[in-house]
């Protein structure tokens, strides 16, 4: 009875730990990644030469463009319309653009850092200030000497960004992250050495741990496919279908990778452990049996002796 609770309380170790190595990757994937202003913009800046990027970020800037014209005195024809468009998407392959790019996410992130970090910003919204980035586009046009660029207008505008009740999900939920990127995946390596070393054989639970890793992985990548579908359909607006595709692939190329590698490891960790104890058997020198003495022959019988 002894051996079967360990085995069993084995399997049920590496099975937690198995399912923890993939929730502890995603914990530390968003803490790391998500979390961090530096590898955040690193992230996302080529997206700015991404052409269905520019093309979401064309159409609103053409728009609002269109809507200060239309606040003036003169009319707005189709042929100021389209040479906005035109020039709105021009735009966006300039230097200029991809400053103002890398700035407006600079600035947003760090305003929802700040956000997500400040329990006393509870029932506030998330808001932005984007003077500082039209400021620094307009010295990028003034430097490439684009005419009237010197009269651009810098106003100090707050746009918000994440909604007082969403902001106040997302604080929550980055305070268990804190926790999560820590315990998760020490949690886990522990899981995973109690049920080796539980195991009534060790070789086996080594082997069904590396394939349990590898599994979970592989569910991970999974997840990961699924969230982008989801993401793409759910998200309105400019920023649906490519655009939203391509920020989502940006964002998530690091935890991609780090499936792969869960998948990786936990295979060759299950394969080096099953053909080693293979190679071992076949290795293994076979017991030698004591020889046994020689059992003596028989005498041959006495010849019968004749009377004189």
């Amino acid at each position: 009875m002894f051996p079967r609770l360990r085995s069993g309380l084995s399997a049920v170790l590496i099975v937690l730990a198995c399912l923890l190595a993939p929730c502890g990757t995603l914990a530390g994937w968003a803490a790391y990644g998500l979390a961090d202003t530096g590898r955040y913009v690193a992230a996302t800046a080529p997206l700015a030469g991404d052409p269905d990027v520019r093309e979401a970020v064309a159409e609103p800037l053409g728009a609002g463009v269109v809507d200060q014209v239309a606040a003036g005195p003169g009319p707005v024809t189709g042929a100021v319309r389209s040479f906005v468009r035109d020039a709105a998407r021009s735009f966006t392959r300039t230097e200029a653009f991809r400053e103002g790019w890398v700035a407006a996410n600079r600035t947003v992130h760090r305003a929802v850092l700040r956000a997500l970090r400040d329990d006393a910003a509870a029932g506030r919204p998330v808001t932005v200030d984007l003077a500082p980035v039209t400021e620094r586009v307009r010295d990028r046009l003034v430097r490439d000497n684009v005419p009237f660029a010197r009269r651009i207008p810098v106003r100090h505008t707050e746009v918000t960004v994440v909604p007082a009740r969403d902001a106040d999900r997302l604080r929550k939920g980055y305070h268990v992250l804190d926790v999560a990127v820590f315990w998760l995946p020490l949690a886990a390596v522990a899981f995973a050495v109690a049920g080796i070393l539980l195991a009534a054989c060790r070789r086996r639970a080594v082997t069904a741990a590396g394939f349990g890793t590898a599994l979970g992985g592989a569910l991970l990548g999974l997840a990961v496919l699924l969230g982008r579908r989801l993401t793409v359909t759910d998200l309105p607006g400019p920023v649906d279908g490519p655009a939203a595709g391509a920020v989502y692939d940006a964002l998530t190329e690091t935890l991609r990778t780090a499936a792969w590698l869960l998948v990786a490891l936990g295979l060759t960790v299950a394969l080096t452990s099953w053909l080693t104890g293979r190679y071992g058997r076949v290795r293994a020198p076979r017991r030698r049996t004591p020889a046994q003495p020689p059992t003596p022959e028989p005498a041959p019988p006495e010849p019968p002796r004749t009377r004189l």
